[in-house]
């Protein structure tokens, strides 16, 4: 990992002090106000077809539904291969299929269904990318930096959110969506000169995962990290019903407020503003606020603005209210994902990432599409009241699923190998398994119910690291002995919990363990015999 200048505080701008960090920043701010320029013209090709709504609503479908599919395998590949040959590849694939959008515009044959096969091919390519480049972001500053790098990739979203629309609506009046789809080629190529400049430290794993063992490695530690899964689930509470008001602002702007494709960028690029204030404020709301109150009260910004996309009709006060309600999403954005970079440790980080990508982003998708058909059917102002309800709804549940707080603002998921070396007559073959481990503890009486409760997370981060099965028993001869019993898949996995799966905060919980054990436990490695 990077380490920052001796002399840089930890501010909101700390990172941008990181050479490599900031080239990296802006060439994805490049490439993201390409995205949101292409994305504006791609909807307003469309806003003057028959069933408008449906099918702008599918341009945000078609970018987004790809995640559900590709994310997670993308996930595995970018934790498995080298991350930065993965952005590099993508990103030339990526500037080929917009150059291919911008000729076929150019020619006139871009047809709706040219454009969304497209939007989806590159959607694709997104979801591909979107993993490695995530997972990338803590390689390039230290861990106390990793909060104000999260706000300041929000940010950079955001303000090309504020940019993108508004020079695509400008260029769109001007000269036609042409020159968006281009633009939007050309900040793809930015992107892999930008990766080019990048020298990624060498990995120091003997050995990469395979690619199936490592898919359920990664889906096994989500299942057993409920931290993770409630960043999962509050994200789609929260991106489902948020995503009407963005699959559904172009035909408010064209059919309700009568404006134009400037209009249009304008009303994108106000929400945009609000989300660059809001990733501004951010850092003092989490001095002032934990991640629940945050959540809840970003939450009903937003649907409080799309209640007023509903219901008003007047163009200033629609412009005036989605400042906010951009940094309602801006602020819920960044929660969700500065606390998750903070909870994965760095051998799952982009498996981990993928899923969450897979829920808000998907989510988003879906969200684009059902909201689409909802307005076609019943209206656009009741498909709007209905996605606020939805969002009113989702912040009541806070209560009974919050967010999970970690005292400093998260676990310490340093990797350790703090596990001593098996002590082997064998010479066992990587794929050789599946491995049954027994570790005996030796523990008093008095402190039998505190041992119990202590060998919880214990369980958990056995499941976590690579067990697939785990159970603790007591020994019918000996009641002081308690014996540990789990099952790896084979011994390569096991290997993997030595030295590459261990986090300090799992070293954190056997510690807590073995305490309140009287003698130091025994462990024992048990392999099938061979034929």
């Amino acid at each position: 990992m990077s380490s920052s200048p001796a002399s840089a505080k930890v501010t909101a701008w700390a990172p941008m002090a990181i050479p490599i960090f900031r080239i990296l920043w802006c060439a994805q701010m490049a490439s993201n106000i390409g995205t949101w320029m292409q994305t504006v013209g791609a909807q307003w090709m469309l806003v003057h077809q028959p069933n408008a709504a449906a099918l702008t609503s599918a341009v945000q479908a078609a970018s987004l539904l790809p995640v559900l599919f590709v994310s997670l395998p993308a996930g595995v590949l970018a934790d498995v291969l080298d991350r930065r040959r993965i952005l590099i590849v993508l990103s030339l694939l990526m500037t080929a299929l917009a150059g291919t959008l911008a000729a076929l515009t150019r020619a006139g044959l871009t047809t709706p269904t040219v454009l969304l096969a497209l939007t989806f091919l590159m959607g694709c390519g997104q979801a591909l990318v979107n993993p490695a480049w995530q997972a990338i972001q803590p390689e390039l500053v230290p861990r106390e930096l990793i909060p104000a790098a999260a706000a300041l990739n929000s940010l950079n979203v955001n303000i090309a959110r504020a940019v993108g629309p508004a020079l695509a609506g400008l260029i769109i009046a001007a000269s036609g969506p042409f020159v968006v789809f281009t633009v939007n080629a050309a900040s793809f190529a930015a992107i892999t000169l930008a990766v080019l400049a990048w020298h990624r430290p060498v990995d120091d794993r003997t050995t990469a995962e395979h690619l199936l063992p490592a898919l359920r490695s990664g889906t096994r530690y989500v299942r057993n990290a409920p931290g993770v899964r409630r960043i999962l689930l509050r994200s789609a509470l929260f991106v489902v019903p948020a995503s009407a008001l963005w699959a559904l602002l172009p035909i408010t702007a064209s059919h309700t407020l009568h404006l134009g494709a400037g209009g249009y960028g304008l009303l994108l690029a106000a929400l945009g503003v609000g989300a660059v204030l809001g990733a501004l404020a951010i850092r003092p709301l989490r001095a002032l606020a934990g991640d629940n109150t945050r959540l809840a009260v970003a939450t009903l910004v937003f649907a409080a603005g799309t209640v007023t996309c509903a219901l008003v009709h007047s163009t200033v006060l629609v412009a005036l209210v989605l400042v906010p309600t951009g940094a309602g999403w801006l602020v819920n954005l960044s929660s969700l994902n500065t606390a998750l970079q903070l909870l994965l440790p760095a051998w799952v980080r982009a498996r981990g990432l993928a899923l969450y990508l897979v829920v808000f982003m998907g989510g988003q998708g879906v969200g684009a599409l059902l909201w689409g058909l909802v307005a076609g059917s019943a209206g656009l102002t009741t498909a709007l009241l209905a996605s606020a309800v939805l969002l009113a709804a989702g912040t009541a549940t806070l209560p009974l699923w919050p967010m999970h707080d970690h005292p400093g603002g998260g676990l310490d998921r340093t990797i350790t190998s703090t596990w001593p070396e098996p002590a082997l007559d064998l010479d066992p073959d990587p794929d050789d398994g599946p491995v049954l481990v027994e570790v005996v503890y030796t523990v008093a009486p008095e402190h039998a119910d505190a041992f119990l409760t202590a060998m919880r997370p214990v369980e958990r981060s056995r499941r976590r690291t690579g067990a697939e099965r785990w159970n603790l028993f007591r020994d019918a001869a000996r009641s002081d002995h308690y014996v540990e019993v789990f099952q790896v898949p084979s011994w390569s996995e096991h290997l993997r919990q030595h030295d590459g799966r261990t986090t300090a905060a799992d070293t954190d919980y056997l510690a807590g363990a073995t305490t309140l054990t009287t003698e130091p436990p025994s462990v024992r490695h048990l392999l099938p015999p061979r034929r």
